[in-house]
């Protein structure tokens, strides 16, 4: 198996290393199906054109206004070292072309800067980005009398796109040694530690050749790359981190190797592979979203879970079968920190605290849920004062180029050419006939007299189609720019005629009308692949209900946190980022799917504990507290070790990166506090053996079809000594003619 798994690391790391070549590097956020997409297809394959400004280019002098000749020439010899088919149109003070744009509106009021604008070829935002890069805008518009900066919507993605790759490199950088010193920490042998960083190297090498197989079909996103190295590390760290401590737990109850590692997967492993089905579904739920962005996401994200799985259950016995004792080889004398064993209850790190802690919570349950619950709800209630957007230039750092043009444009100009509106009409007949140009011309003036627009004309006709070119002044994030673009769409078109509206704000409205409507089918996907798996592990259908509740009001707290920092912008001065009043819709629904797979994994590990009790005891408070107090530490250790990881987004300058690794922190650190260590004891003790509980029908099925664990032969149960209940006891409390699943 190692033979193997060290040919895999070679051969996929020399295939999967080209994974960055299959994918995109637009934004990939717009639904396909919407009508601003159908719009920009129907431009782009006609005649018709665009007429669309993908690069604005802001030249200033401190000296020189724009009358002076000498300011002209240096522009003008800029542009001429730009190759004539590196664009489609070039536009300038100078030359200011067609259209409801006039010569002084490219000049700031102090005429001491001007812009000029590019429409770049290509039959997509992706392919104008790579089109940009490759001609090397930058260095052929550069001009050393001059200060340039570079906008516009294409400029956006390539300064989004190096930014991120940049701050990618810091983060691993600081990511993986500080997650060695952690692992040290938690496992204090050298041996240990780096065994969970060996199966991330497996998850890593097998989740880029998943891409990159995947990218030759479906065309990916660039934060696909991300996820799978900062999921890779904490899933692989996760799942590592739960084999190899019950491994240890196992050897140190004198089980020869061969036996204690067989043990070990029939608990540690068979949790793992729930929770990894739990956690692939999670993320595959974004397949439901059509975007080529959320999609990314999905498969960048069950690779990652899948080759973790794989790993955690097929490389990592391996390793230890050959390790063995020597596990806790190369001890590190470390601190440590109040530890020590309790002598009644065999169980290290703090055991016995968490063990008292989970039984003064359900001496008073009801009091302890309510309360807590309670926390929950108003932790989450800024959410409902969100105002949702896309990314754009104002998830830049401050400085960034784009971000600096889009405020001089506003502030000194009073125009921004990239703040347009394009309407494509398609008429009876012939556009171009004097009876349609009128017809045209008055639907153009009935739209540019709706609150909002600023200026408009016809700037196109091609066969029955026609393009009208809308101007606007709004942020075209901002709340004002909705009821806008609804007004737009309420008009009618000439008679006969079909009008379709795109560019912002239309491509930002569709967008989160893909994600409200599909957000309820990734939801019941969540909700029933939940279910399902809970269910065989468990044969109980009340946990996973309880389950997906507490899991949904930790999610929301995490959701009110980020509105609160990202839209809010408290503590922006210390994640130095500018709040620009809204926050961004898709990455909520990537921290939404890991942070619920992340809760469904600890919530799986740690019900196999108590489960594990129960089947010896039958007593639910003391499994309860036997199952906190054994597995505490170790989900905490696990919390805290992905934290670190995702944290590690904090580093990175762009805002909406930035928002995963707020988000899932607020979620790890919510979910194993109030969640894992207070709300799970107080609601097992509510259920008592109804937790368990499964009508007739399904408790046989699962006994017969489920994947139960093996019941624990642990020697340092705290039940007192005394004969495992048998299943029947717990069909006592069912209603007459069910049984409760045991």
């Amino acid at each position: 198996m190692l033979a193997v798994a060290v040919l895999f690391i070679v051969l996929g790391g020399v295939w999967g290393a080209g994974a960055g070549g299959t994918l995109g590097g637009g934004g990939g956020l717009d639904d396909p199906h919407a009508e601003s997409t159908q719009a920009d297809e129907i431009l782009q394959e006609g005649d018709l054109g665009r007429n669309t400004a993908d690069v604005i280019v802001v030249y200033e002098s401190d000296d020189m206004t724009v009358d002076d000749p000498e300011f002209r020439r240096l522009v003008e010899e800029a542009v001429a070292r730009v190759p004539a088919d590196a664009y489609d149109w070039q536009r300038s003070h100078w030359e200011p072309g067609p259209g409801p744009i006039e010569a002084d509106d490219y000049v700031s009021e102090d005429r001491h800067k001007t812009y000029i604008t590019f429409q770049l070829p290509g039959s997509s935002e992706e392919e104008r980005v790579e089109h940009y890069q490759n001609t090397d805008f930058e260095a052929l518009l550069e001009v050393e009398e001059l200060e340039e900066r570079f906008g516009g919507l294409i400029a956006v993605n390539d300064q989004f796109n190096g930014i991120s790759a940049e701050d990618l490199g810091v983060i691993e950088l600081v990511a993986t040694p500080l997650l060695l010193v952690l692992l040290l920490f938690v496992f204090r042998s050298v041996i240990a530690a780096l065994l969970p960083l060996s199966i991330a190297i497996v998850v890593a090498v097998g989740s880029l050749a998943v891409l990159r197989l995947v990218g030759g079909f479906v065309d990916l996103s660039t934060i696909a790359i991300n996820v799978v190295i900062v999921l890779g590390l904490g899933l692989a760290t996760d799942y590592a981190l739960l084999i190899v401590n019950r491994f240890r737990e196992q050897l140190a109850k004198g089980q020869p190797v061969a036996e204690a590692v067989t043990r070990t997967m029939a608990t540690a492993g068979r949790t793992v592979v729930v929770s990894g089905l739990t956690v692939a579904a999670t993320l595959g739920g974004l397949l439901v979203f059509p975007s080529r962005f959320l999609m990314s996401l999905a498969w960048a994200g069950v690779s990652v879970v899948i080759f973790a799985v794989i790993a955690a259950v097929t490389v990592l016995p391996a390793l230890l079968y050959i390790v063995g004792p020597r596990v806790n080889s190369l001890r590190v004398p470390l601190p440590r920190f109040g530890r020590r064993r309790d002598a009644r209850h065999g169980a290290e790190g703090g055991g016995q605290g968490w063990y008292r802690t989970a039984h003064a919570v359900m001496r008073r349950p009801v009091l302890t849920t309510v309360s807590l619950v309670l926390v929950l709800i108003t932790l989450g209630l800024p959410l409902l004062s969100a105002n949702w957007a896309r990314p754009a230039e104002w998830a830049l750092p401050p400085g960034t180029d784009s971000l600096v043009v889009t405020e001089e444009l506003a502030e000194d100009f009073g125009f921004d050419p990239s703040k347009i509106v394009t309407v494509v009409v398609r008429m009876p007949g012939s556009a171009e006939t004097p009876q349609a140009q009128a017809q045209l011309e008055e639907f153009t003036d009935e739209m540019v007299a709706t609150e909002g627009i600023t200026r408009g004309s016809v700037t196109g006709t091609d066969g029955d189609l026609a393009r009208i070119t809308l101007y606007y002044l709004m942020d075209p994030m901002g709340p004002e720019a909705g009821p806008m673009t609804e007004e737009l769409r309420a008009l009618d078109p000439p008679e006969g005629a079909e009008a379709l509206f795109t560019n912002r704000p239309f491509g930002v409205v569709d967008m989160l009308d893909m994600l409200w409507e599909r957000l309820i089918w990734m939801g019941l996907i969540i909700a029933v692949v939940s279910f399902v798996v809970l269910f065989m592990a468990f044969g109980s259908v009340i946990l996973p209900i309880k389950t997906l509740v507490l899991n949904a009001l930790s999610l929301s707290a995490a959701y009110g946190g980020m509105v609160l920092i990202f839209q809010e912008g408290y503590l922006s001065g210390l994640l130095r980022f500018e709040s620009p009043g809204y926050i961004d819709a898709n990455m909520p629904l990537l921290v939404a799917a890991v942070a619920f797979g992340l809760a469904m994994d600890y919530e799986v590990f740690m019900l196999a504990r108590i489960r594990e009790n129960y089947l010896k005891t039958g007593d639910t408070v003391e499994s309860v507290a036997y199952g906190v107090q054994h597995t505490a530490r170790i989900v905490t250790a696990a919390a805290i070790l992905l934290g670190v990881v995702v944290a590690s987004f904090m580093l990175t300058r762009i805002s909406v990166l930035m928002m995963i690794g707020v988000g899932l922190v607020i979620a790890l650190a919510v979910d194993v506090t109030i969640v894992r260590g207070l709300l799970v004891p107080a609601t097992m003790r509510l259920l008592g053996r109804w937790a368990w509980w499964a009508p007739a029908p399904m408790a046989r099925w699962w006994q017969r079809w489920g994947i139960p664990e093996e019941s624990g032969d642990d020697d340092d149960d705290p039940a007192a000594p005394g004969t495992p209940p048998s299943p029947a006891r717990d069909s006592a409390v069912a209603p007459k003619g069910q049984t409760a699943a045991t």
